[in-house]
């Protein structure tokens, strides 16, 4: 079926670029239909909170056309360093920075003929799980704009979830990217820590935070992680290897996703998870319709148990703190930073400039993070959260001895109500089953599912390291058994 100018926008990454390398589209003629969509959107979903100059984009559009990514626009996280825009964090703190230098991941795209579109909206230093911003405000859900988009990334998954770019690259240090991935009904990939180099992107806790995309379907992942993942002697964490034949290429996954890709694929569930005090009903019978189709296919499920896994939020809220409170540490209003007015002496303007220039969460989370650092509470809270996660990877180690793979639902609920929740409590508790991953530094994936009641919901798949292959795969083959991802919201039809 041809495909009209009213339904561009809804295609996947990969077959736009199909199509404009097969010239049945121009490059400029689709990246226009997005800019015009950004332009008539932007102002009431807040998903951006810096554009590029629309003729430099279109300009750029025209002669990427024939690259990789085919001239298409892409947006940035407004964590990641970029020369051509400032980089925010979405905080005051850092309002109007510019950049030295481009991110390795701003560098990769550029070079794969990605075009840099804007800078999107996020969790003030990537520390939140609603994207309500504080200082630059709050970004709406495309399905509902009374419902949160999640975090922090939600600036990124808004934008791909309206249609105002295809692809937008995120990062992950708890779930920020798999959370506002299933708030908004796309698609979100963590992989393996230590894959896409960190170079470039702002810190907020170095031994978890992970870039990677969000996009509509699992191949869009595939594709552009294959671009952009790439070893990285500027991030000493990049591994070398990530060339290997073990890791995804967009070919050996498709090479991989058969009609029968799930017969002999064993697959993990977590039965106490599934008996979560917090888990929506709707949301466990949602796991149980997906876990129902992969058996139809050929796969066997196999229950687990990681007693580890309950210690997991706190021992994450313990070391991201900490790290946190260290990383941020430069940001003191003379090397970088805000700084205030007239400062009396020094120590007020260390004291009043971060004052300023920080937000609550980002406080609250130095100010735990510096506690459990100081001398007396060292041995009692962060070594002991250290221990944990050994403990987390060393039985989902012994966890992937007998399963391939393991599914989860990837948030409890579906996406709340703006200013719904206060207690900080209750938004880490969104992170309960996106948290695990990245304190053993597994990939993971989150892809839609059958909606309720107008509101996405997405389920998670977590593989061993290295296994992004077999990850992205099994969610590509769920996703060519259904058409959730493909779902839009009702966000200018008529455009």
């Amino acid at each position: 079926m041809p495909i009209t100018i009213v339904d561009i926008h809804k295609q996947p990454l990969t077959t736009l670029v199909d199509l404009i390398h097969q010239q049945k589209l121009q490059a400029s003629e689709v990246t226009d239909i997005f800019l015009r969509r950004i332009k008539a959107f932007n102002s009431d979903n807040k998903s951006f909170l810096a554009l590029a100059e629309p003729a430099q984009v279109l300009e750029k559009s025209a002669l990427n056309a024939k690259l990789p990514l085919a001239g298409l626009p892409i947006a940035q996280k407004d964590l990641f360093c970029t020369q051509q825009l400032p980089t925010t964090c979405g905080s005051k703190m850092l309002e109007g920075f510019m950049s030295p230098f481009d991110a390795d991941i701003v560098c990769a795209t550029a070079e794969a003929g990605g075009v840099l579109v804007g800078k999107t909206n996020m969790d003030e230093f990537a520390m939140g799980s609603t994207s309500e911003n504080l200082y630059f405000g709050a970004v709406a859900n495309p399905w509902n704009p009374d419902r949160v988009a999640g975090g922090s990334s939600g600036g990124s998954a808004a934008a791909v979830a309206a249609s105002m770019v295809p692809l937008a690259t995120a990062s992950d240090t708890g779930g920020s990217i798999r959370q506002p991935a299933a708030f908004c009904g796309v698609t979100g990939f963590k992989p393996t820590y230590g894959s896409i180099s960190r170079w470039g992107m702002v810190a907020y806790a170095s031994s978890l935070d992970q870039a990677g995309p969000i996009a509509r379907t699992a191949q869009d992942c595939a594709y552009y992680l294959d671009l952009v993942n790439r070893p990285d002697s500027k991030d000493s964490t990049c591994a070398k290897h990530t060339r290997t034949a073990s890791y995804p290429t967009i070919q050996a996954m498709n090479a991989e996703t058969k009609p029968q890709y799930f017969n002999n694929k064993t697959i993990g569930f977590l039965p106490t998870w599934l008996a979560h005090e917090g888990l929506d009903p709707i949301i466990g019978q949602r796991f149980n319709d997906t876990k129902a189709l992969m058996e139809s296919q050929g796969a066997v499920f196999k229950p687990l148990e990681l007693p580890s896994l309950f210690y997991a939020l706190a021992a994450y809220y313990i070391l991201a703190s900490a790290e946190a409170s260290s990383n941020l540490s430069r940001f003191d209003g003379i090397r970088f930073g805000h700084q205030c007015q007239n400062p009396k002496n020094l120590v007020d303007l260390y004291t009043r400039s971060r004052q300023e220039g920080f937000g609550s969460e980002v406080k609250r989370r130095i100010l735990t993070g510096t506690f459990v650092l100081s001398e007396g509470f060292f041995d009692a809270y962060y070594k002991q959260a250290q221990k944990i996660r050994r403990l987390i990877k060393n039985d989902f180690d012994k966890a992937f001895a007998s399963v391939d793979l393991i599914l989860t639902p990837t948030t409890p609920t579906t996406a709340f109500t703006t200013g719904q929740v206060s207690d900080p409590v209750e938004v880490y508790l969104q992170d309960i089953f996106t948290i695990p991953a990245n304190l053993a530094g597994l990939p993971a994936i989150s892809f839609p599912v059958e909606p309720h009641q107008g509101l996405p919901i997405g389920m998670q798949l977590m593989g061993q390291r290295w296994q992004d292959t077999q990850v992205l795969a099994l969610a590509h083959a769920y996703q060519m058994q259904t058409q959730w991802h493909l779902a839009t919201p009702e966000v200018g039809e008529a455009l």
